[in-house]
């Protein structure tokens, strides 16, 4: 038996056009997911955040593709972060005004 699928949309977000905005955020580290701590920053008062690199971007971030390198090591606040999500589109609008 085949049901029919109805009222199919595409995503205004998925893994082929994502523009890794989220990975220009700051992220604090507040649970153990096994962060190397080459990626790892700690500021003034002891915080953990993700380390990010000169030019903004979070430092386990692949400049060519785009991916996490530490995808399975992640934070917490990068698990929960959701491609498409309110959120995720709020900083994509954001880095395509500050862009113009």
């Amino acid at each position: 038996m085949t049901i029919p699928v109805k009222n199919i949309t595409d995503p205004e977000v998925s893994c082929s056009n994502c523009q890794a905005c989220c990975c220009r955020l700051e992220v604090m580290i507040i649970s153990d997911t096994g962060v190397p701590a080459r990626h790892i920053a700690v500021d003034e008062w002891g915080g953990e955040t993700m380390r990010r690199l000169e030019d903004g971007w979070c430092s386990a971030i692949d400049r060519d593709t785009f991916m996490c390198t530490i995808y399975e090591n992640r934070p917490w606040i990068c698990r929960e972060f959701e491609m498409g999500s309110d959120e995720c589109l709020d900083e994509r609008a954001a880095i395509s005004l500050s862009l113009c």
